[in-house]
């Protein structure tokens, strides 16, 4: 495309990425994953590629989209890469190829409603000292800000009340009937994302957007992502789960609360709340509370379980299912009796959903679901009544990959013993060109995998005392600087508390901070160990001498007990399937390769990695979890771990 340099004169040794200020290094597997991804834009294929770490994949797919001359929207799995790019990768592409028409989009909730906060003013509806000065510091940033994101308010809690009642979402948005509408920032968000030739958003917002433009009754205002023929997703590993959920129907009590909440608010601000709706909301808080208190519990208080008997619990509860939905018509039904209040029409709207959501949740008899229940939150829990596609690839077929030209999938973790077989055939992904750009990274020298001997198996009660002793041991060599990955907070926590009294290092513990500062007090605490569970898996970058080893207890295999993951299983299995080596072995193997790969971020980085699991060696399994990682060493040997630590570091390649 004219303006924009080949990709031969961009990536080859010599030009324009070599003369950059960027540490320079020819990686060949950028410049081929560069040309597929072009080649397929150009003829309208779809792609999967899976890139190993340190491919430079983002500038391999940023290029050809921005030659391609066509709107491009790159769909990212994490926040931190999201804003990888948006602040680090294109300001360094504007620095060699000058301005670029970009735009960064996150889901309606991140936003300011300019005719919420300016209802509120006229008739606050506030709780306390603390939610008034929270108002009043979200009122001046208004005058000033250009994009009513959120984040640029450093002072807001993250779970401030007052940000829920004032956001964007589209359940209570007026559209086009806004006064607010022009000056909106959603509007203006559109229509600078409608400009632009890539537009940077996540997989949650891209499948919450997708699902909502796929509710025919939907208003066009409710989606935000503009048309587009080409879409990239980064990350692509975790495509499955958030299709899943945004495909699927989550109700909790919260949510009946927050609409009887919502619509008191947004009538008393219009002077229109009548004492008809304030008594019709307040049986649906009533009803709603009662109905989801008799829904069926685990062995605890937290917890997920299958609903698999509707029937039987409607035949024993079906008048507090009743009395629910007769409480949500009759809201609907005062709010009709509203005229001249605009505001009305996205409540009644809101209600209906919630309705509609309900009856299938409790009546459809849809075999492609699973019915599930899940607390939260101890003895006060939050319970979710949940319905969750069994099989995405066939809405993903259609939706996904028959609706757009070209559909790239890339992430450093999507083959299976080299093969693409799993995660296509999860996905739907039908006809399409497959590569393979190997990680040019030296694992033969950079990694060692270490493979304690005589280790239980994991499922036996002295698994969890021998692992603590082991770890202990392996810190005491690598002098702390390491990651401990449990694949279950109770694993975590019984290991930190063994350990608090037996080794000397900083032990940081998941959930006693947020992640963020988690992660930066490791950074810059010498000697820390952390210990984490699923999110720290996957999308956590520590480069350097600071991350020296990872160690993870077990084989990730997803919680058989899980109600997704059983009817995932059933399903296989009745289609003639083995549920085990056809979804459980092939998602642990992605997890892992996960887990694994936050040792080894850069050419000057070296470790050990740990797998406490004796299954990887004496089960048939292992073999596939073997021939799907990267080459490293592999020993059963301390000492060989020792050694590795007191040897030299891998000198650094010349650029």
């Amino acid at each position: 495309m004219p303006g924009f340099p080949s990709l031969h004169a961009f990536f080859a040794p010599g030009g324009i990425l070599a003369k950059s200020e960027m540490p320079y290094e020819f990686r060949r597997g950028q410049l081929e994953m560069a040309q597929a991804v072009e080649r397929a834009i150009e003829e309208d294929r779809h792609l999967i590629v899976e890139a190993g770490t340190g491919t430079g994949k983002t500038l391999a797919y940023l290029l050809p989209a921005l030659r391609s001359g066509r709107r491009v929207i790159v769909s990212t799995g994490t926040k931190n890469l999201q804003e990888q790019l948006y602040y680090k990768d294109i300001p360094f592409l504007e620095s060699l190829l000058g301005p670029l028409r970009v735009t960064y989009m996150k889901g309606r909730a991140n936003y300011l409603c300019r005719h919420k906060l300016y209802a509120l003013r006229s008739q606050p509806i506030l709780n306390g000292l603390e939610e008034i000065s929270q108002y009043q510091a979200i009122a001046e940033w208004e005058k000033t800000t250009e994009t009513g994101d959120r984040v640029e308010i450093d002072s807001l809690p993250e779970s401030s009340a007052v940000w829920a009642k004032l956001d964007a979402r589209s359940e209570a948005c007026l559209g086009q009937k806004c006064p607010d509408y022009d000056r909106c920032f959603i509007t203006e968000m559109r229509r600078k994302a409608a400009e632009s030739d890539i537009i940077i958003v996540n997989h949650h917002l891209f499948f919450a957007d997708m699902a909502i433009k796929q509710q025919a009754r939907t208003a066009p205002d409710a989606g935000v992502l503009p048309d587009s023929t080409v879409v990239i997703f980064d990350e692509a590993h975790e495509l499955e789960d958030v299709a899943s959920s945004y495909f699927g129907i989550s109700l909790s009590n919260v949510r009946f609360e927050d609409l009887a909440r919502d619509v008191e608010v947004t009538l008393r601000t219009k002077d229109a709340l009548k004492v008809e709706v304030v008594q019709a909301a307040q049986m649906i808080r009533e009803r709603a509370r009662l109905f989801f208190g008799s829904l069926p519990r685990g062995s605890g208080n937290e917890g997920r379980i299958p609903f698999l008997d509707r029937e039987e619990f409607l035949e024993m509860q079906g008048d507090l299912y009743l009395g629910v939905m007769n409480s949500l018509h009759r809201l609907e039904s005062e709010l009709e009796r509203l005229r001249g209040v605009d505001e009305a029409g996205p409540l009644k709207k809101r209600i209906a959903d919630v309705r509609e959501q309900l009856k299938f949740v409790m009546e459809a008899s849809d075999r492609n679901t699973v019915f599930w229940i899940e607390r939260r939150g101890g003895k006060h829990a939050t319970v979710h009544l949940q319905a969750t596609p069994i099989d995405v690839s066939q809405l993903l077929g259609e939706l996904l990959f028959e609706n757009y030209g070209t559909v790239v999938l890339t992430s450093a973790t999507l083959t299976v013993q080299g093969g693409f077989g799993h995660i296509r055939k999860r996905l739907g992904m039908g006809d399409a060109r497959e590569l393979v750009v190997p990680s040019h990274f030296n694992y033969g020298q950079q990694a060692l995998l270490y493979l304690p001997p005589g280790m239980p198996d994991p499922r036996d009660r002295e698994f969890q005392v021998e692992a603590t002793a082991r770890i202990r041991r392996i810190l005491e060599i690598t002098e702390g600087r390491a990651f401990c990955l449990f694949t279950s907070y109770q694993q975590m926590r019984e290991v930190y508390e063994r350990l608090l009294s037996e080794v000397g290092f900083p032990l940081l513990l998941q959930g006693t901070a947020p992640k963020k500062a988690l992660l930066e007090e490791f950074r810059t605490t010498p000697n820390a160990v952390l210990l984490g569970t699923s999110s720290f898996w996957q999308g956590v970058d520590v480069q350097g001498e600071a991350l020296s080893c990872v160690i993870i207890d077990r084989l990730p295999f997803a919680v058989p007990s899980d109600p997704v993951v059983q009817a995932r299983m059933r399903a296989i299995e009745e289609s003639g399937g083995r549920p085990f080596f056809d979804f459980q072995v092939p998602s642990a193997v992605i997890t892992l390769k996960q887990g694994f790969g936050r040792l080894i971020r850069s050419v000057q980085d070296r470790g050990v990695l740990v797998l406490l699991d004796p299954r990887l060696q004496t089960q048939r399994y292992g073999r596939i979890f073997i021939d799907s990682l990267p080459r490293y060493r592999v020993t059963q040997e301390l000492a060989d771990v020792e050694a590795f630590f007191a040897a030299p570091k891998v000198a650094e390649p010349a650029g």
